[in-house]
């Protein structure tokens, strides 16, 4: 009977695993490049055939340099010697624009872009695969087969992690190998050795690769460390004596293993920026000994220049519930979080929780938790706490994908649940069958949510939003993230249509996917617009640009409702006047970046002539020290 469950618990985790791979690919496959992987596709290629990390410092290198394997095995082409490359390393904040401009010509120009994006997004899906193999061998450790395949699916029909699992980002990535890290810990925690320690070494190091949010480990480590004081584990020593002893060698095998994760990344840097030149340490001198000083501290160079970068990326404003506010506020990922969750998840949630406090007050104690987990499971609870508390009380909100770690920790809560209910119903609890059958239609539940929404996992909603549209209650990625302009081609030809006006959310060439569109702002429509067909990101219809007295006019949902198609009247409102576009001063900037002006058309200009590049740059920093200026002017006057 065992092994008949074995059986159809393997047989379950490869049809999760295979719908998964079905699910996200075929959503990826329909997807036009989005924003951040203009810039990360380019940099991954350029470190792996240079071994030069000039591009895109203000990340890690390891989810692009894996996304751009496939890429180089393929011979990709790049053109080094094109302005973008060599005006991003002539400054350390120059290659924050040129980083754009060099990802659309490796993408567009230099090489046919629908393969270029396919190729870059398979290691990718291949890493999220992983992650879901990994959830269902932890979930089964912290219960059963049953309780692993409970987190496997809903792990694997969870809209986030098919939306941006494929992506050349680095959410994915970092959640892994946080994942790996706590667990990983853990082991070494409740059986110090060797291999434990290596194994956290290298988890950790590829954690701290992933993204510079990795950071936040070194706070859920004494986090840990001190629950464990206010309330000892089973395996821990009761003998005082013995206690410190056993504490001691923890700590000093954590010391061990954090200069493990330190030497893993530094080796990566070191390889990786090997080509790199070294003019900015220029100020440890020019002579044989100092040339060698300097290679060997880039690494650490690179790595604590981006960590500057990433620092002083500019807090974006939130925008939730139709309502911006100037940066993050509490309430931003738990509400994200209930919006953009499938209902049968947060139930499981719920019924996990309160399963677990039926089992902890009944008269017989239940070992919910195998034993010899318990600090796994600890883990995972403290990790979550630090984690989110951390998101939550940052300013820096803009995306559901910044919570990717939560989720998946999440999801692991739901594994003791199947174990829980067996044990409860061994224990003649009389819900308990009628337990099993709900988790088993909730599983099922979020299945046919998935397959409903497929292809359109970026603006999800579940039926908690009443049925407003998107654009009344998200923003950013959590809608619209440049994905959908196949959509919108397709549209475009459907209606015959010539020409087409085009209000998009990003940076990206549109003439690649669209050649009948033409750039427009929703703000500034001008008479000539009218009896045309306008189709416009909803991001930019209430949020970064104020397109709210669009709606009045016919429309339709396109890509799933992360782009909207207008047909403009033939004679286009006054400006100001009922039903027109906004005056000047009612303006929303672009992804809220203060600059004068739009944002875009400044990285379009470049991206069409990267001559550009360096006029911009002056031009910005003349705009910046004119901005501080009039601060300074204004404070004295104060």
């Amino acid at each position: 009977m065992k092994s008949l469950s074995s059986k159809i618990v393997l047989a379950g985790v490869v049809l999760l695993l295979a719908l998964m791979a079905l699910l996200a690919g075929g959503a990826a496959r329909r997807e036009s490049v989005t924003i951040d992987e203009v810039a990360h596709i380019g940099a991954g290629v350029s470190a792996l055939q240079k071994l030069d990390m000039r591009m895109n410092e203000e990340h890690p290198p390891l989810a692009k340099v894996l996304a751009a394997t496939p890429l180089v095995i393929r011979g990709v082409r790049a053109d080094y010697s094109n302005v973008s490359w060599t005006f991003s390393g002539s400054g350390m904040f120059k290659e924050m624009l040129g980083e754009w401009v060099f990802g659309h010509w490796l993408i567009a120009q230099w090489n046919e872009p629908i393969a270029t994006v396919f190729w870059a997004r398979l290691p990718m899906l291949l890493l999220t695969l992983v992650l879901g193999i990994v959830l269902f061998l932890y979930g089964s450790r912290l219960s059963d087969g049953w309780g692993g395949l409970l987190s496997l699916c809903a792990y694997a029909t969870m809209p986030v992690m098919l939306a941006f699992g494929p992506l050349v980002v680095t959410d994915i990535a970092i959640t892994l190998f946080f994942v790996l890290t706590l667990w990983t810990f853990a082991n070494m925690w409740r059986s110090p050795s060797r291999g434990t320690i290596l194994g956290f070494g290298l988890a950790f190091g590829a954690a701290l690769l992933s993204k510079f949010s990795a950071g936040l480990l070194f706070f859920c480590f004494p986090a840990f460390i001190l629950s464990l004081r206010w309330r000892p584990a089973p395996e821990q020593p009761r003998d005082k004596a013995e206690l410190r002893a056993w504490r001691r060698l923890r700590l000093r095998n954590l010391a061990k293993g954090i200069f493990l994760a330190a030497l893993v990344v530094y080796a990566v840097y070191f390889v990786l920026s090997w080509n790199e030149p070294t003019d900015s340490l220029g100020f440890l001198g020019h002579n044989m000994a100092a040339l060698l000083l300097r290679r060997l501290l880039m690494p650490l160079w690179i790595y604590l220049r981006g960590l500057m970068l990433f620092a002083l990326t500019g807090k974006p404003a939130a925008f939730i519930l139709g309502h911006s506010y100037p940066h993050g506020v509490w309430f931003y990922f738990p509400v994200l979080f209930l919006l953009k969750s499938p209902l049968a998840f947060l139930l499981l949630l719920v019924l996990a929780l309160a399963v677990g406090l039926v089992a902890k007050f009944r008269p017989v104690r239940l070992a919910a938790i195998p034993e010899g987990m318990e600090l796994h499971w600890r883990a995972v609870w403290v990790f979550l706490v630090v984690y989110s508390g951390a998101c939550i009380l940052s300013r820096f909100q803009f995306s559901i994908r910044h919570f990717s770690v939560s989720l998946a920790l999440l999801i692991l809560l739901l594994a003791p649940l199947p174990r829980t209910l067996e044990l409860l119903r061994r224990s003649g609890w009389p819900a308990a069958r009628a337990g099993v059958w709900l988790t088993a239609a909730l599983a099922l539940a979020s299945m046919v949510t998935a397959v409903r929404a497929y292809p359109y996992y970026f603006p999800f909603l579940n039926s908690l939003s009443g049925g407003r549209p998107g654009y009344e209650l998200i923003s950013d990625s959590n809608l619209d993230w440049n994905q959908g302009l196949f959509d919108v081609e397709e549209f475009v030809r459907q209606h015959g249509l010539s020409h087409v006006l085009m209000d998009s959310y990003g940076f990206s060439e549109i003439l690649v996917y669209v050649p009948e569109a033409r750039l427009w702002n929703c703000q500034e429509a001008a008479p000539e617009d009218g009896g045309q067909w306008a189709i416009v990101s909803a991001n930019m219809i209430e949020d970064s640009h104020n397109c709210v007295w669009l709606l009045q006019f016919p429309h339709e949902a396109l890509a799933g409702g992360s782009m909207v198609a207008f047909e403009l009247p033939g004679v286009i409102p006054a400006a100001g006047t009922p039903g027109g576009p906004p005056l000047p001063e009612n303006y929303h900037k672009f992804a809220n970046i203060p600059l004068s002006g739009d944002t875009r058309l400044i990285f379009f200009n470049m991206i069409r002539d990267p001559q550009q590049l360096q006029p911009t740059w002056d031009h910005l920093m003349a705009q910046f020290a004119e901005t501080q200026k009039q601060e300074k002017s204004a404070k004295a006057k104060r």
